[in-house]
């Protein structure tokens, strides 16, 4: 009978670390994609977006000031086109610039806004004309190594041409 009971005791309390884990997990995902309410609009053209994603956050000064809510494919230009959804508190001057950026070395990325000086601020369906897109590691890798090996082959050149 005392075996049943500490059975029973173990399972509840199984279930409550379960039902806490769902919690988390719930709770979490809805406080990082909630939507910016009362905001504005903005849009930006980025040549490589990388691996920018929507809900991303747009952050200032490493405030997070708005979201990225939609991401599309210009036919014209065929750049990114990225529409964030801003917090209404805070407005940024119309030379205001944007840049991808990573959290920490592989991280996410998200938007980082460097406000201007301009006087007048970016309005609703305003546009960021000012980008920065996204670094690609594997473009920096293999620039480093064509780099070294071009630096290498000059050397060996350089020998053979001294002798």
């Amino acid at each position: 009978m005392q075996r049943k009971s500490m059975d029973a005791l173990v399972g509840c309390f199984v279930l409550a670390g379960i039902l806490a884990l769902a919690f988390l997990a719930v709770r979490a995902s809805s406080s990082a994609s909630a939507a910016i309410r009362g905001g504005y609009e903005l849009t930006a053209n980025f040549d490589n977006i990388g691996g920018l994603k929507t809900r991303a956050a747009v952050r200032s000064a490493g405030v997070v000031v708005g979201r990225v809510t939609d991401i599309t494919l210009d036919p014209q230009t065929y750049q990114a086109h990225v529409t964030m959804q801003m917090d209404s508190r805070f407005h940024f001057p119309k030379d205001s610039s944007l840049k991808i950026m990573t959290a920490g070395l592989l991280g996410e990325q998200y938007l980082g806004m460097e406000p201007g000086a301009d006087t007048e601020d970016l309005e609703d369906g305003g546009k960021v004309e000012m980008t920065q897109s996204a670094i690609v590691l594997e473009n920096l890798i293999s620039q480093f190594l064509y780099g070294q090996a071009g630096k290498g082959q000059d050397s060996k050149d350089g020998a053979k041409g001294g002798e």
